[in-house]
């Protein structure tokens, strides 16, 4: 990290950050000069950040806060309007970035549930065709990690309970007006990843693909014990509050606890935020949230910084994203686990040599585009497999069918959940101006069907409105994976699991499973909630018992269910006779 000096506002960028805003000011709208193939192949910089809600990269988002590396790179490249992650947690997101396969084929279904430790990502192979490799910060790719609590959540989903998994979320300031380095762990994987390239990178006489990944603007961390656990802290410097416009700040708007989708209200009383929020707590918790983003933002700019200090940034095609979004509160919601555009809207932006200029795309993308991407720019061949394409042809505004035997790339992403804080597997299928999610096995759980043209803030359920619709994009779905079977496997995957680790302890197995991040709402009545798992042991099915549909009240073709009468009313299932 470099000394900030004399600098009026005393930013992280330093001379050469201001060096580069200038630079951009002047950045003209034509298209960078196509390179030749006998041309040096590129050196690649991807970073990698985390719970980067991507509408903050364009209108009208980016005018909540100041984001200027981001800027700088949208007048030197391109930006993806329409980028969206294939799971909205973080280890299965990112298994499929590094494996360019969608989450139901590697069965990376939580944050414990990844990718094994030695597959072949497209790193590996980058390496092997000559590519000198560096990674710094985190990865988060691989089977075995995050806590005990967090994969028991996930197992024990389909439990016939409620309880509170996080800690009511909640802001922190800290430091003073200067203090930039918040988030110190990120900051010395930045100058790690500075130093890399200004000591090692630049002597190089092959290319290089450099990886940084950072933490923020994840929540940090809450007190394990007490009101406040789980990891729902929203923390900043004045420094950084300081580059938030407050009155850009959107307060979201929330339907009723009695109007929510039943797996809403799942995910909101799981997250601890189905309590009484005032306005202000909710802009502090998204102006907290924006001033995350700025810190995360001023990295990217050293990392820029750092290639144009060593004359690299002509040489290097910088790819910046993220592994999800973040709620803020929208839908009554903070974290991720959600297909609402907070959550699985992705930032994606890429500058570098033969790319376009001041582009944006609207095509719809996502993660698993980066590994058939990375192998497009390194000139190795892409293996016909994988469930993601090159962003190349668009970048360059080439016809995909003049660059990939597998022709153009389809007009749809696909992204799945199988984690924690939803109590279903969950499939989004992004094509359009249509956003369809559907549950489970697909006729236990009522649908959603948005039209983010017409609403943007995914207020308005169309599902029951227009069934022709939603079962036309159920057919795309089950063309591209068999959901219902893939819903089946993880539960019993969940059972097994669970099993597994509770005969692991032992005797211990009541104190343990008490003590989790659900300690305050299990100590209540511990042995009911012991019960509640011995009942779902026993059963062979994670779907509901139609045989109870006898309690339900036919609208539109949709019946609702009430077959949980364990759960407050409005946590219901919907079985929905398909049009055929």
């Amino acid at each position: 990290m470099r000394d900030c000096g004399p600098l009026r506002d005393g930013g992280p960028l330093g001379l050469a950050g201001v060096a580069l805003l200038l630079m951009a000011a002047g950045a003209g709208a034509r298209p960078r000069p196509a390179v030749p193939g006998d041309q040096p192949r590129s050196n690649v910089v991807l970073v990698a950040c985390d719970s980067l809600d991507g509408r903050l990269t364009f209108f009208p988002g980016n005018q909540t806060v100041d984001l200027p590396s981001i800027n700088f790179m949208k007048r030197r490249g391109t930006v993806f309007l329409n980028a969206y992650t294939n799971s909205p947690i973080c280890c299965p997101s990112r298994a499929a970035m590094w494996s360019g396969l969608f989450t139901h084929i590697t069965e990376s279904w939580n944050n414990f549930k990844g990718l094994d430790p030695d597959y072949v990502t497209w790193m590996d192979l980058m390496e092997k065709h000559g590519y000198h490799t560096q990674k710094f910060g985190k990865l988060d790719f691989t089977s075995g990690h995050h806590s005990v609590s967090n994969r028991v959540e996930a197992w024990t989903r389909d439990v016939n309970f409620l309880l509170r998994q996080e800690g009511r979320p909640m802001v922190k300031l800290t430091g003073h007006r200067k203090q930039f380095r918040v988030m110190e762990k990120d900051w010395q994987n930045t100058d790690k990843a500075v130093n890399w390239i200004k000591e090692e990178a630049v002597n190089f006489t092959q290319p290089f693909i450099l990886y940084l990944g950072l933490n923020l603007p994840h929540p940090y961390p809450s007190p394990y014990a007490g009101e406040n656990f789980g990891s729902s802290t929203f923390l900043t410097s004045p420094y950084w509050l300081e580059k938030v416009n407050y009155e850009a700040i959107k307060i979201p708007k929330w339907s009723s606890l009695s109007e929510m989708h039943p797996v809403d209200y799942y995910s909101s009383y799981t997250k601890n935020c189905t309590g009484e929020f005032t306005k202000e707590e909710v802009r502090n918790i998204r102006a907290f949230y924006y001033a995350m983003c700025a810190e995360t933002d001023a990295m990217l700019g050293e990392i820029i910084s750092a290639l144009r200090d060593t004359g690299l940034l002509g040489k290097t095609i910088v790819i910046f994203t993220a592994d999800h979004g973040e709620l803020a509160m929208e839908h009554r919601q903070f974290y991720k686990m959600s297909m609402y555009e907070g959550s699985s809207h992705i930032p994606l932006l890429v500058m570098g040599p033969g790319l376009r200029e001041q582009q944006q795309i609207p095509n719809v993308v996502s993660l698993v585009d980066i590994y058939p991407t990375m192998l497009d720019i390194a000139r190795i061949p892409v293996p016909q497999n994988l469930s993601g394409y090159s962003l190349i042809p668009l970048l360059r505004e080439k016809a995909e069918s003049e660059v990939s035997p597998r022709g153009p790339r389809p007009s749809w992403v696909l992204s799945e959940f199988h984690g924690c804080n939803v109590n279903s597997s969950v499939y989004m299928l992004r094509t359009g101006k249509w956003k369809y999610i559907t549950y489970s096995d697909g006729s236990s759980v009522l649908p959603q069907l948005f039209d983010l043209t017409a609403d943007p803030d995914e207020l308005t359920n169309l599902a029951i409105k227009f069934p022709v619709t939603v079962h036309s994009l159920d057919k795309i779905l089950r063309s591209i994976v068999n959901y219902p079977k893939v819903s089946s496997s993880v539960h019993e995957y969940n059972k097994q699991q669970f099993i597994g680790w509770k005969q692991s302890l032992g005797q211990n197995y009541s104190s343990v499973i008490a003590n989790l991040r659900w300690h305050q709402d299990w100590l209540k009545d511990q042995k009911k909630y012991e019960n509640a798992i011995d009942k779902w042991l026993e059963t062979t099915s994670g779907h509901c018992d139609h045989t109870c549909l006898a309690e339900r009240s036919e609208v539109s073709g949709f019946s609702i269910c009430n077959a949980h009468s364990s759960w407050p009313w409005h946590i219901f299932t919907v079985n929905i006779w398909r049009l055929q």
